[in-house]
Order: C-alpha cells, then sequence, then structure tokens
C-alpha cells in the first residue's frame, strides 16, 4: 500500500511540475533571469567605458587597462563552472546570490584601488566570477522551464548580457563623468547588491530532478549535427565561442577608446557601444527564432560567417558616421554567433 501511495504522489508530482514547464511562471521566471543578467553584467562592459579615464588616471598604457578586462573574462572561465556546479546541486539561487555578492564587493573595492594591478585583481578574482553567476548558470536553469519554445526562451535570456551593454554604458558614461569613476563604481556595487537580491525570490521555486532532464527532449531533426554530440561537442563548442569572444571583444573593449582617439570623445564611444549591444539584441532574438526552426548548427554557422565579415568592415571605417553603420551591422549579426545552443 505505501509503494502505491508513493508512485500516486509521484505521478501527481510529475504531473504538476510538467504543467510548470512553459507556464506562465516559467516566462514571470525569464523575466527575473533576464534582469538578474542584465543587471549582474555591468561587471563586464565597465571597464570598457572608463578605460580612457582608467588610462590617464593610473597614468598606464592601454595594453595595461586592457588587462583588466582579461583579468574579468579569466574570472569568468573559472567561475562558470563552478557556479554552474552550485546550481545543479543546490538551485540557481545559491550561485546568484554568492555572484551578487561577489560582484558587488568587488566593485567596491575596485574604486578604492590604488594601483593598476590591485584594480585588475579585484576584476579577476571577485568582479569576473560574480558576472559568471548571471549569465551561463541563469540560461542553463531557463532552458529547463521551456519545451516548446525553448531556442526563443534561451535567446531572450542569453540576451541579458547585451541588454546590459545597451544600458550601462549610457549610465556609466555620464555618471562618471560627473562624479569621477570611482564613485561610479561604488554607487553601482549598492545598487547591484539592493537589486539583484530581492530577485532570488522569483528564482526559488525548483523542477524535481527527473522533470528537469527529460521535460523537454531536444528533436533530432532540428537539433541537427548538434544531437548526441556528447564531449567532443562540448569541446567544439567551447572552442568556437573563444574565437566568437576573441573577435568580439576588440570592438566591444575598444569602441569608447577609439572614438576618444579620434577625436569623436568618449561619449560618443559610449554610444556606439550602446548601439552594438541593442542592435546585438535584435540579433541573439532573431536567430533563436531561426535555430528553432532550421537547428542550431545551421544557424550558428550563418550567423559566425556574418560576424566575421562585418569585423573585417572596421578597416574602413574612421568617420563619424561609417562607424556607427558598421557597429549596428556588428552587432545586427555578431551576438547570435555566442548565443548559447541548447
Amino acid at each position: 500500500m505505501k509503494a502505491i501511495k508513493a508512485m500516486r504522489m509521484m505521478r501527481l508530482t510529475g504531473r504538476r511540475a510538467v504543467g510548470e514547464v512553459d507556464s506562465v511562471y516559467a516566462w514571470l521566471r525569464l523575466l527575473a533571469g533576464v534582469l538578474t543578467s542584465t543587471i549582474g553584467g555591468v561587471g563586464m562592459w565597465s571597464i570598457a567605458v572608463v578605460l580612457p579615464t582608467l588610462q590617464a588616471d593610473f597614468g598606464v598604457t592601454r595594453a595595461d587597462v586592457s588587462l583588466a578586462y582579461t583579468a574579468v573574462m579569466l574570472g569568468a572561465v573559472i567561475g562558470g563552472p563552478a557556479m554552474g556546479w552550485l546550481s545543479d546541486r543546490f538551485g540557481i539561487t545559491v550561485p546568484v546570490a554568492i555572484g551578487t555578492a561577489m560582484l558587488a564587493l568587488g566593485l567596491a573595492l575596485a574604486s578604492q584601488a590604488a594601483t593598476m594591478w590591485q584594480f585588475t585583481l579585484v576584476h579577476g578574482l571577485l568582479i569576473g566570477g560574480g558576472t559568471s553567476a548571471s549569465f551561463g548558470p541563469v540560461i542553463a536553469d531557463i532552458s529547463l522551464w521551456f519545451a516548446k519554445r525553448r531556442g526563443v526562451a534561451v535567446a531572450i535570456c542569453s540576451s541579458g548580457s547585451y541588454l546590459a551593454g545597451t544600458v550601462w554604458p549610457l549610465v556609466i558614461q555620464p555618471l562618471a563623468q560627473w562624479v569621477g569613476w570611482r564613485h561610479a563604481y561604488f554607487s553601482i556595487a549598492v545598487f547591484c547588491l539592493c537589486s539583484m537580491l530581492p530577485l532570488l525570490l522569483a528564482l526559488r521555486r525548483r523542477l524535481p530532478r527527473e522533470t528537469g532532464r527529460h521535460s523537454a527532449p531536444v528533436d533530432s531533426r532540428r537539433a541537427g549535427a548538434f544531437a548526441g554530440g556528447g564531449n567532443g561537442l562540448q569541446l567544439l563548442l567551447m572552442l568556437a565561442g573563444v574565437a566568437c569572444c576573441i573577435a568580439m571583444a576588440m570592438p566591444q573593449v575598444h569602441i569608447v577608446a577609439y572614438c576618444t582617439d579620434l577625436g569623436y570623445g568618449p561619449a560618443r564611444g559610449a554610444e556606439m557601444l550602446s548601439l552594438m549591444f541593442g542592435t546585438g539584441i535584435i540579433s541573439r532574438l532573431s536567430f533563436g527564432w531561426i535555430a528553432d526552426r532550421i537547428g542550431p548548427a545551421p544557424a550558428l554557422l550563418i550567423s559566425s560567417s556574418l560576424q566575421a565579415a562585418s569585423l573585417l568592415a572596421y578597416f574602413g571605417a574612421d568617420g563619424l558616421t561609417s562607424l556607427y553603420v558598421v557597429t549596428s551591422m556588428f552587432g545586427l549579426v555578431g551576438a547570435a554567433s555566442c548565443r548559447p545552443t541548447r
């Protein structure tokens, strides 16, 4: 009798959990995930906005300042798998809470850095790891809550980092110009702490383990070459991600400084950076829709080819109008090539 009751409870729980997939709550959870990624993404793009100011303030070369961005990415490389492991074991709220604390503390400490190496070290140890919690683990969690529209849902969630790149430059540049980059960093640290922690309330619910594994099988015809790829596929996607991000980082990190060098000023550069990420949101959403129809492998091939072509266009762009045009083109096609593939 106990075994029969247990089986009935498991069936009822499974039905209730499956009913939550693609539900209204799933979309609300997606909204919370996007907001988390948007706010937490500030750690990736703050350096690009204040790069010329940091160079002058610390009296270092541009390569020295760029090393801080490299440190953020290295911190994310180490922090991403660690945060993913925590998410698998304890749910998404634990890594996001830890990441929020790391991000806020890192931004606060960076605002007090006396030397460039201190600034770089804080970005690598705290800001990079903290930022990683608001990207990969959040996207992986959202993918469990959708079946019919998984590609679109993942595309929307992954757009959070690009929404961060759209919004934050327009906030950081005038704020840093008004109160200085140090006060701007500290103010953002307080904002991240006060805004990201309440979002955890919307992410507390968890799907049963078995439901999370089997609720959204991937059609092998739509998955194409990605079906059953195993560890070999994972390695290929990692290599593709590295190559993609190298290409993406060049205009993303240096566009503000480049505009300053050309005499257009950091404000114009911040506008171009925001434009790049704004059009990138369109790219990610569009290619999420495309991936649902032709499969992720063909969609990735198309977007990567277009990204390479648009990147080459920067060689002939040094006027203000041409920079705006090429930047919008790069955003429209480049962002999809690093969209996480389900």
